[in-house]
């Protein structure tokens, strides 16, 4: 077994006997060095957004000092949802690796696939409003020369 999906199972284990949450944990490495650990904490967090990548992201961002973890490699219990997938993106982790499936995880009472399913039918959810006036807001961020604090 590699010894860093190791160490997601653990993680993972740990949520659940702590009563965190479902089991899911990630581990976040760069240069062959953990920089991230993270385990689902949405039940002790009241907080859908508390998955084990996420935790795991927020780590491995305070750690490092950046929202950039171009280098870094995650290690997952679970496929990543369409939420997680997302902030992995936008933290340039560059691979990633996962135990189970979506298929596995609808198996336990999960439900990731209808989030899947949904982003088909986004214009149904989704709807374009005020735009002028946020178009405004964002000239007024593209006109700011120096964004190093944003």
């Amino acid at each position: 077994m590699n010894k860093y999906m190791r160490m997601a199972i653990n993680e993972a284990r740990k949520g659940i006997r702590a009563g965190h949450g479902g089991p899911f944990g990630a581990v976040i490495v760069k240069d062959g060095v953990v920089v991230g650990k993270g385990h689902n904490q949405v039940v002790k967090n009241n907080d859908p957004t508390c998955h084990g990548e996420m935790m795991a992201i927020h780590k491995a961002c305070k750690k490092l000092g950046t929202f950039d973890l171009s280098g870094c490699e995650l290690y997952t219990t679970g496929e990543p949802c369409p939420m997680c997938m997302a902030a992995i993106l936008w933290a340039n982790i560059g691979k990633v690796y996962y135990g189970c499936n979506i298929v596995d995880t609808e198996g336990i009472g999960f439900r990731d696939k209808v989030f899947y399913e949904m982003q088909q039918h986004r214009e149904e959810m989704v709807i374009e409003l005020d735009r002028k006036a946020c178009l405004k807001l964002y000239a007024e961020y593209a006109a700011i020369e120096d964004k190093t604090n944003y």
